[in-house]
């Protein structure tokens, strides 16, 4: 697709939608793409991969590297920082196996999002506030700015570790055959729009999911610290109780208000619009779909867990992504706790 084929953006940024306008201007976009573009379909993937495909055999080797560079950082500091802390804080021994895992998972959301909040926010970049603007001056084969780069390699590299972890460091739960979708999902996209050229949109993406999941592991660091050295810890059980409630909000907030209204609007009808024969228009979009049909799928765990805390079913904060594990037989125990488990006694899950 050659770049005058690129519409001239307009004056200032474009309001956003309402959900209403989001189905009927992103369903009217769908099927006139599917009526006469040239590019967006499935059928014509290998000649559009071969157009506008760019990711060199050194980048795929420095993701590979990186995500097991994220392996073993991670053994490492479970091995050296969490696990010790864990014991010297003298956590319960359920809550001394899963602590690793928060605490990891805390600790790099945390700096990923501080890091795309900054690039949102802290430069030029208008893709927050515009959100059209992602596809503006789009090209095949463009250049990535260093600094959006860098947050792909660091993102893709730590989902591509993701991976792994879900299957053999990771607690088993049971929503982990969706994390494990939403991982592939999730490192499918980053590659590949790295690959076309959908940079922009990836860090608007990345920043409206990872807020949530800094909320989720704080929450679930207090819950594990509250009732330390066998005693209750009132300051730790508000922080949980206060970042429940923080990261339900923000996932509705996020996830499903703003990342619809923001990120699909664009990909749906703005990308079209501005990119005339856009590359993989449907790929793209069903892969964003599919995201937040998961959204969607989590959001009614919090929500089916604040019925339970209203009606009483449920007394106590635990792990909000396992409500109902009571009820649940006890999984096997995930490779990163046999260690912690054998030296302690066996525990059951949340």
């Amino acid at each position: 697709m050659a770049a005058a084929g690129t519409a001239a953006a307009p004056a200032g940024p474009e309001p956003m939608p309402s959900y209403a306008q989001l189905v009927q201007r992103g369903w009217g976009s769908a099927l006139a793409a599917a009526r006469g573009c040239a590019d967006c379909g499935w059928g014509l993937a290998r000649r559009g991969l071969t157009e506008h495909a760019h990711l060199a055999p050194p980048e795929l080797l420095l993701l590979a590297v990186s995500a097991l560079g994220w392996t073993a950082l991670r053994s490492a500091a479970t091995a050296r920082l969490f696990r010790p802390l864990a014991k010297r804080c003298r956590l319960q021994p359920r809550d001394a196996a899963k602590m690793p895992e928060s605490a990891w998972k805390f600790l790099f959301y945390l700096g990923a999002w501080s890091y795309s909040a900054y690039l949102l926010f802290g430069t030029d970049y208008p893709f927050f506030h515009d959100p059209p603007s992602v596809f503006y001056d789009w090209t095949p084969g463009m250049e990535v700015p260093q600094d959006i780069a860098a947050a792909y390699l660091l993102q893709g590299s730590f989902y591509g570790h993701s991976i792994y972890a879900t299957l053999y460091m990771d607690a088993w739960r049971k929503d982990s055959v969706v994390m494990l979708v939403h991982h592939v999902v999730t490192l499918v996209l980053i590659v590949s729009s790295y690959a076309f050229r959908y940079h922009n949109v990836g860090i608007l993406v990345l920043f409206l999911h990872d807020i949530s999941d800094v909320q989720l592991e704080f929450t679930k660091l207090n819950v594990y610290f509250k009732s330390r050295g066998g005693s209750h810890h009132p300051l730790h059980a508000l922080a949980a109780d206060l970042g429940c409630l923080s990261f339900s909000l923000s996932w509705f907030w996020f996830r499903l208000y703003w990342f619809p209204l923001k990120v699909l609007y664009a990909t749906c009808h703005c990308s079209l619009r501005s990119v005339p024969d856009i590359p993989f228009y449907f790929f793209f979009n069903t892969l964003l779909l599919l995201l937040t049909l998961m959204n969607l799928y989590w959001f009614l765990y919090i929500v089916a867990f604040a019925a339970k805390v209203l009606t009483g079913q449920v007394r106590e904060l635990k792990d909000v992504r396992e409500y109902d594990a009571a009820e649940a037989p006890s999984p096997k125990p995930s490779k990163a706790e046999k260690p912690l488990r054998n030296g302690l006694v066996k525990d059951k899950r949340f």
